[in-house]
């Protein structure tokens, strides 16, 4: 190891739109902690719904064996979702600019 290089730097949590529509192609899971209206306004077609204040009761439903991308509207509550996320044992990634950058990007949105 060269004296030069972090020993503690954490691995990036932040994915972009198009990123992580490749992940998700390739088995990635994507997660959507928005609030009920907002999943129904539009949502990724792959997306699973799970509102940010239920994500405790239903983490049996957020699979370990996968790399997690968490999606909100814009990337804040998504952010916090993934940190927690990572903090119990999850390999998570938040999408930067949630679904306004997902739209943005000419993705898929139903």
């Amino acid at each position: 190891m060269h004296p030069d290089e972090p020993t503690d730097a954490a691995p990036s949590t932040e994915i972009s739109a198009l990123e992580a529509d490749r992940q998700i192609q390739a088995g990635a899971f994507l997660l959507d902690v928005r609030e009920d209206d907002e999943w129904q306004a539009g949502h990724a077609p792959a997306a699973t719904h799970v509102p940010m204040g239920e994500l405790s009761a239903r983490a049996g439903e957020v699979p370990t064996d996968r790399t997690i991308i968490c999606v909100c509207h814009l990337g804040g509550r998504s952010a916090v979702v993934a940190d927690a996320l990572n903090r119990g044992g999850w390999r998570a990634l938040n999408l930067t600019g949630g679904m306004n950058a997902w739209a943005a990007a000419g993705l898929p949105v139903v």
